[in-house]
C-alpha cells in the first residue's frame, strides 16, 4: 500500500504546478523527498490523476522488451520512460536492460520466486572395496592423517 494517499499527492503536485515552488520547496513543505515529487508531477502530467493512483502489476516479457525499444530510441532517461509507461518503479528499468543484454527477450520472461521446494539429494559417498578389506588400525590412521591435512588447510587460509 502507498504511505501516501492521492489526495496528498495531488495537494503536493498542484502546489508545485502553481509555479511559485520549486520541487525542494514543495517537498520540504510536505515532509517528502523532491524527487519524489519530480516523479509525482512527471506521473501527474502524464497520466492525470490516474499516475498518482496505487498500482500493482507484473509486465510479460513483450511489454518489457517495447519499454526498452522506445527507450533506446527516443534516447529517454529512465524516469522519464517509467512516466511515460505508468512504470512506479524507474529503478525495475536498469534491471530489464542488464537482463536483456545478458540473456535476450527470454531473460525478460518471469523469474521462478522463492526457494525451490526441495533440494536434490546429497550424492552417496563411494566406499571403496579396499576400505573394507582394511583393518581397524588402519582405517585410524587414515582418519588421523586426513585430520590433520584438514587442520593444515585451515590455518593455511587464515
Amino acid at each position: 500500500m502507498s504511505r501516501h494517499s492521492a489526495s496528498f499527492k495531488r495537494s503536493v503536485v498542484d502546489k508545485y504546478l502553481s509555479g511559485d515552488e520549486s520541487y525542494a520547496s514543495a517537498a520540504s513543505d510536505h515532509g517528502v523527498d523532491a524527487a519524489t515529487v519530480r516523479k509525482w508531477v512527471a506521473l501527474y502530467q502524464v497520466h492525470g490523476d490516474a499516475g498518482l493512483l496505487g498500482k500493482y502489476g507484473r509486465y510479460d516479457a513483450a511489454f518489457k522488451l517495447s519499454v526498452l525499444e522506445r527507450m533506446w530510441e527516443d534516447g529517454l532517461s529512465h524516469r522519464q520512460t517509467a512516466a511515460l509507461f505508468n512504470i512506479r518503479n524507474a529503478g525495475c528499468l536498469t534491471g530489464w536492460e542488464k537482463r536483456y543484454h545478458a540473456g535476450g527477450i527470454e531473460a525478460l520472461g518471469p523469474r521462478p520466486r522463492g526457494q525451490p521446494m526441495s533440494k536434490p539429494p546429497a550424492p552417496a559417498v563411494p566406499v571403496a572395496a579396499s576400505d573394507e578389506a582394511k583393518s581397524r588400525e588402519e582405517l585410524l590412521a587414515e582418519l588421523k592423517q586426513l585430520r590433520m591435512e584438514n587442520a593444515y588447510l585451515k590455518n593455511w587460509r587464515t
